[in-house]
């Protein structure tokens, strides 16, 4: 696949390649055939980041799967059958991304776990590795609140709360999941969304911020565009996200199911 992602992490999809899935041409109303064929979507990009005053070069890999998934543990069940009142159908995007700074290596992966059923987070994991040390953070999303743990090689900095779930919310790292549209529409064309938002887990590390709601703006423009990449050209829906941190970005989605993130 091939794909570029936001201003805020810009990118443009280099390779694509679908891993045993079923035709770009099924429907979107059979997402559970499309997406229970023990297979993974995968998904590279060319990354471009803003870093220490610079723009950075490098790549991004974005992994999608479903799997089961525990309900009180957080994490993939070995066998779905043993309990199935703890177990729901997870979808899984693991989003790996690696750049250099002139002098070394910065290596992050996001993990995001929502419910297949409706795209609700359950679980967002996050981890930076670079010559400095190694950052951990998780997001455990319950109905009232988000239990959120921060492990840093900066003093001061490493917590363990809760947070409000904002009634309506969106999580800034799920928008690579919502915006596909995989059981129906995010918004219809021309519309706009205002919602409260919570900043993702890579802008929140290399700002140093604490975890907090702010507001953001999402539009999905009229029509279709047809945007062109390394790896093709694709007849995309774009919608575009306004932080209220300041920050703008767009996502171009591929018309065509299983709309997947182009640009």
């Amino acid at each position: 696949m091939k794909f570029a992602m936001t201003s805020w992490l810009v990118t443009a999809l280099i390779a694509l390649t679908m891993i045993g899935v079923v035709s770009p041409a099924a429907r979107a109303d059979r997402f559970d055939d499309f997406w229970h064929d023990g297979k993974a979507e995968l998904n590279g990009y060319s990354l471009r980041l803003s870093r220490y005053g610079q723009v950075r070069q490098g790549t991004a890999v974005m992994i999608f799967v479903t799997e089961p998934f525990s309900t009180s543990k957080r994490v993939k069940v070995n066998d779905a059958r043993a309990n199935p009142a703890d177990t729901f159908d997870a979808l899984k995007l693991n989003l790996v991304r690696d750049f250099q700074t002139g002098i070394y290596d910065y290596n992050t992966m996001t993990s995001v776990f929502v419910h297949s059923s409706d795209f609700s987070p359950s679980k967002i994991s996050f981890t930076s590795a670079e010559w400095c040390g190694q950052v951990y953070s998780e997001q455990v999303f319950g109905s009232r609140d988000i239990r959120s743990t921060y492990y840093s090689y900066f003093e001061d900095e490493s917590s363990d709360g809760k947070i409000e779930y904002a009634n309506g919310g969106v999580v800034e790292d799920n928008l690579f999941i919502l915006l596909r549209g995989l059981r129906g529409d995010y918004l219809s064309p021309g519309a706009s969304r205002e919602v409260r938002l919570l900043p993702s887990s890579i802008s929140t590390r290399l700002w140093h911020k604490k975890l907090a709601w702010t507001t953001a703006t999402i539009h999905r423009a009229h029509g279709t565009a047809r945007t062109t990449v390394p790896a093709g050209s694709f007849d995309v829906t774009r919608y575009t996200v306004k932080i209220g941190d300041g920050r703008t970005g767009s996502f171009d989605i591929e018309s065509a199911y299983p709309h997947r993130i182009i640009r």
